[in-house]
């Protein structure tokens, strides 16, 4: 319900324009809520409670960035944060460290693989800085 005038807004415009991007909002924030624990505040000082929902907040844009950017053009390019950990982040993998590179072997019969190379190029093409 809404007090506003028709004359100065149509309903279908009212809906696309105030309420979808509200209930998107909404869905973001639930989302960091409940996949990301960041309603999780059990430390008994401020300080750490605020480092907590900070830690969550920084996950949170890294796994929005990485959505957009890696996942653009694969079946995860709609995924929420959960579905992504699990499917790609939550891997039993073999890592190996020598002076020159670090080598990460996942399983050869991981769904994932392609999507997981896929995001691994897409992320080697960022900048270095240092």
């Amino acid at each position: 319900v809404t007090s506003l005038p028709i004359k100065k807004i149509s309903p279908g415009k009212l809906y696309t324009e105030k309420y979808c991007p509200r209930g998107n909002i909404e869905n973001c924030l639930k989302e960091q809520k409940l996949e990301l624990r960041s309603d999780r505040t059990s430390t008994h000082t401020f300080a750490g409670n605020q480092l907590r929902l900070w830690f969550s907040s920084v996950a949170y844009i890294l796994m929005n960035a990485l959505r957009e950017k890696c996942l653009a053009k694969t079946e995860l390019q709609n995924a929420t944060v959960g579905t992504i950990r699990t499917k790609l982040l939550k891997l039993g993998a073999t890592i190996t460290v020598n002076c020159r590179k670090i080598l990460i072997s996942i399983s050869s019969s991981c769904p994932y693989k392609g999507i997981f190379a896929l995001a691994y190029n897409y992320l080697s093409l960022l900048p270095c800085s240092g």
